[in-house]
């Protein structure tokens, strides 16, 4: 019975969520903004999401950014000049820097440019890069 037991115990976590994506800001890979979705239990919607600022080789720090639901994360990252960014889930926004890598308010309107969002898609969290509009050559006279 107590085999039968062990042996039971990785379904029950067979429903949990538990990744993360990347969004990569230049071509050296070490500076990055990593969101990590974690979900303890499956009977459990919601999934704890943890911001991971770096900026190598001066800082690397984990910003808690709360709960949200596990199937529903969608955060959307701006860039400002200065290493600054904000995140906006909702109505929610977070400002970070990545000269310190701190999170420097919880409040207040996305500012900068999107660069992409992170969000769930086939149940795995995944960074998609915003799309560049498309420019319209001026008419030649």
């Amino acid at each position: 019975m107590r085999k039968i037991l062990f042996a039971m115990l990785p379904l029950l976590l067979a429903g949990c969520a538990r990744d993360s994506a990347t969004y990569y800001v230049d071509s050296t890979n070490n500076h990055t903004l990593s969101l990590r979705r974690q979900q303890d239990y499956f009977w459990n919607d919601n999934a704890r999401i943890i911001l991971v600022a770096t900026r190598m080789p001066d800082c690397q720090r984990q910003i808690p950014l709360g709960e949200m639901i596990a199937d529903e994360v969608d955060v959307e990252v701006f860039a400002s000049p200065d290493n600054f960014w904000s995140l906006r889930s909702g109505d929610q926004v977070w400002q970070v820097e990545t000269q310190n890598c701190a999170l420097v308010s919880e409040k207040g309107p996305a500012t900068g440019t999107k660069v992409g969002e992170f969000k769930v898609v086939d149940d795995k969290l995944v960074f998609e890069p915003a799309v560049a509009p498309a420019v319209t050559p001026a008419p030649a006279n």
